[in-house]
């Protein structure tokens, strides 16, 4: 443990360090002015906007009545920086006036001791401040930990989105903003061939940890009930079979996630799919927008989900907009309002203008995790 005195009496400095070196503590910092004390700390320019290192002192004991500059001015000057905030600082004083200690704890002094010093006061006071200095240092060291995992697993979470398509036929992208380090939406496409594409963009309920957990075991399994069972209808019936197999026992909060799922037949211009619960799909079609309506309840509410596939067929370079809640939420006023926004803003040109996008809907913090797919589909001859 590192303490630095900041007195200008030497016959204070000297009795205070000795105080501590029968204590233990000899690892002392020296300073005679507030001055000194700034450049112990690293701070000699004083300047909160330019970046300082850390500092190494666990403790200052601050004198109140210093010639230049005061305890208190000093010590309102060193909670000015972010970084050294957390270092305990006690006002040794011999004012007994109880304004002028009010104002030192206003700027920032965790504690004070009077002169003349009482050695089992000083001690006392000190030991308390070092406990508290380490149990927030320790805190801070897990928290630090904590964000570093988090920022891992969400490099991890965005590895399973998919990688933009651009075919002949068909172009496919998205524009994803979680509100939190970690998010509970999840898009997915992939080519089943002769010219089809599953494609499918779920919402978890909430966000966060949880919910980004929920969202990564339905990633892992999303690949392989695609492929395998294709149809919209049999490819939620699965999903809601392999999520309500975790069997999440005495849980407080139903977990469950709305879906749009689709296969769209670039051959045949047709979209068969299936909207679980989710905000309806915008099918751009010449002037027409088509609203791909609610079919079913959300996933994984039931044990069994009956799942009515729809239909629609598209012309010519049209394009398809799936989103998420988070991008209506952004938008004030009722739903049918947030809704032609959207409509509003998607309807012109059929290629994905991403920085416009950006531009919309993607600025600003967001409440809720946001999530726009943009499918472009071009001419293509029917086989």
């Amino acid at each position: 443990m590192k303490i630095l005195v900041v007195d200008d009496n030497p016959t204070n400095v000297i009795i205070i360090r000795e105080i501590l070196k029968k204590e233990d503590y000899r690892n002392i910092e020296i300073a005679a002015s507030a001055r000194e004390m700034f450049a112990v700390l690293g701070i000699p320019d004083l300047d909160p906007r330019v970046k300082t290192k850390n500092s190494d002192i666990d403790l200052i004991l601050l004198d109140m009545m210093m010639p230049e500059m005061d305890g208190i001015e000093a010590c309102r000057i060193v909670q000015t920086y972010e970084h050294l905030r957390d270092i305990p600082i006690i006002m040794v004083t011999a004012v007994g006036d109880s304004k002028k200690l009010a104002e030192a704890l206003d700027a920032g002094a965790g504690d004070y001791v009077t002169k003349p010093i009482n050695k089992v006061e000083l001690m006392a006071r000190i030991r308390l401040a070092l406990r508290l200095k380490q149990e927030k240092d320790w805190h801070t060291e897990r928290d630090q930990r904590i964000q570093d995992e988090l920022k891992l697993a969400a490099l991890v979470q965005n590895a399973v989105l998919s990688l933009p398509v651009n075919d002949r036929n068909i172009e496919i992208d998205a524009l994803y903003k979680p509100s939190f380090e970690l998010a509970g939406d999840l898009y997915a496409w992939y080519p089943l061939g002769d010219g089809r594409y599953g494609i499918i963009l779920l919402d978890m309920m909430g966000h966060g940890i949880s919910s980004s957990l929920f969202c990564m075991f339905i990633a892992s399994v999303l690949k392989d009930t695609v492929v395998t069972y294709v149809d919209p209808e049999k490819v939620i019936q699965e999903l809601n079979r392999r999520f309500n197999q975790l069997h999440i026992e005495n849980q407080l909060i139903q977990y469950y996630f709305t879906a749009i799922y689709m296969v769209v037949d670039t051959r045949f211009k047709r979209i068969d799919y299936v909207n679980a619960g989710h905000p309806p799909g915008l099918l751009f079609r010449g002037d027409e927008v088509v609203k791909l309506e609610r079919s079913s309840h959300p996933v994984g509410l039931f044990d069994r989900i009956e799942a009515e596939p729809q239909t629609v067929s598209y012309n010519s370079d049209s394009h398809l907009v799936l989103y998420t809640d988070g991008l209506l939420e952004a938008v004030d006023g009722e739903q049918e309002d947030q809704l032609n926004f959207l409509i509003d803003h998607l309807r012109e040109g059929h290629t994905f203008d991403k920085e416009r996008m950006q531009e919309v809907f993607f600025e600003g913090e967001a409440a809720d995790d946001k999530c726009l797919v943009w499918i472009s589909l071009k001419e293509g001859a029917a086989e």
